[in-house]
């Protein structure tokens, strides 16, 4: 069995976006406490950690001097700072109490995670708080402050490895395959939404990368209602060749779970059984594995999925049932979904079609052997 690792902190549930914006710290609240009840986090291959909040000299193996001093201002109350230019206001990313110790925070709990795979302390590590992974050196953007995942690859290539990060969220992740579209040491492979359809309006299959990132990058835009048969099917036949192919030392992996039927921010349809299984083929191509969070806006499905994820991870096998206390405090009865999207023939014929041309196009795209 691996040795897993679990990062969190009290701290990192504490300040938040506000009651008003979809990214609410409950879903992380409520996360810890479900692995608690099951008894999770006690198993003897799993070690809990506290979470530290990152230095300014961590942030900036990613962010400006200028984005985290002004960040760092904005959180302590100043005003008349030019926010619009760092891309805080109203919206997707308002300034917040507590905002700049809140996502160093998240930022730290990576940056430890991707530390303590380094060191051997463990074979993969859940920082669920981190896989912000929309933030720019210099700007906010997409719900994320700071990059956690960016800081953290950063942080692993200084130490000579190299890197495949792996974008299982409903967004593509802009930010870190723009950090590393110049570099052939670190592939970036981003599942998502058709970008025509969603923010960030980005992750199209030409995007490859640039120079002697050139062929690095790899996005697989998949169209409204992919469901988890189909979904899968696009994984295993894309994401374990490349893999293969790059050779990494370490993957990193962002768990977004906005990719369910019932999320209301982005219309893929997957079921908490498909994430699972998801969680499952992941472990089985990572040799080391740092699993960050990210999207994930239904707050009932946020921790079951995640759940099921560490459960992947530290090799247990969860009950079938909520536990009673956490079942009492938030409803809900089972763990996994017990029914998925209602999606007729027709739909699915669509789907399965416009999937397939993506896959062939990929696969042209990154000589991928069909």
């Amino acid at each position: 069995m691996r040795k897993a690792v679990f990062l969190t902190s009290p701290g990192l549930w504490q300040y938040g976006h506000g009651p008003q914006h979809p990214m609410k710290p409950e879903r992380l609240k409520r996360t810890f406490e479900l692995l608690e009840k099951t008894g999770a986090l006690r198993a003897e291959n799993v070690e809990v950690v506290e979470s530290k909040v990152a230095t300014e000299d961590e942030l900036a193996l990613f962010h400006t001097p200028d984005f985290i001093e002004i960040t760092k201002k904005l959180s302590s109350g100043e005003h008349n700072l030019p926010a619009e230019e760092f891309g805080f206001g109203p919206g997707d990313n308002p300034v917040f109490d507590g905002m700049y110790d809140s996502e160093a925070l998240k930022v730290g709990s990576s940056l430890q995670a991707a530390r303590l795979l380094h060191e051997g302390a463990c074979d993969v590590a859940f920082s669920y708080s981190g896989g912000l992974h929309h933030g720019g050196p210099n700007f906010a953007s997409g719900f994320c402050v700071f990059n956690d995942c960016a800081v953290a690859i950063q942080w692993l290539l200084d130490q000579g490895l190299r890197v495949a990060y792996v974008d299982i969220d409903v967004h593509h992740g802009d930010g870190v395959q723009n950090a590393f579209y110049e570099t052939d040491r670190v592939l970036t492979i981003s599942l998502h939404q058709d970008g025509r359809t969603l923010f960030p309006g980005t992750g199209f299959i030409e995007e490859t990368g640039k120079g002697e990132g050139v062929g690095y990058s790899v996005n697989v835009p998949l169209p409204p209602l992919t469901y988890d048969e189909v979904y899968l099917r696009a994984f295993r036949e894309l994401v374990p060749s490349l893999l293969k192919r790059f050779k990494p030392d370490i993957v990193v992996t962002q768990l977004g779970v906005d990719t369910h039927y019932t999320d209301p921010l982005g219309s893929l349809a997957l079921t908490t059984s498909g994430q699972q299984v998801l969680y499952r083929l992941l472990g089985k191509v990572a040799p080391k594995w740092l699993a960050l969070g990210g999207g994930g806006y239904a707050i009932d499905v946020v921790p079951r999925s995640w759940a099921l994820a560490f459960g992947e991870m530290s090799g247990q096998e969860l009950q079938k049932s909520l536990p009673k206390g956490y079942r009492k405090k938030y409803g809900g009865k089972f763990l996994r979904d017990q029914q998925g999207p209602d999606l007729k023939d027709a739909v699915r014929f669509r789907v399965d079609e416009a999937v397939d041309t993506v896959i062939v196009a990929v696969k042209q795209a990154h000589e991928i052997e069909a």
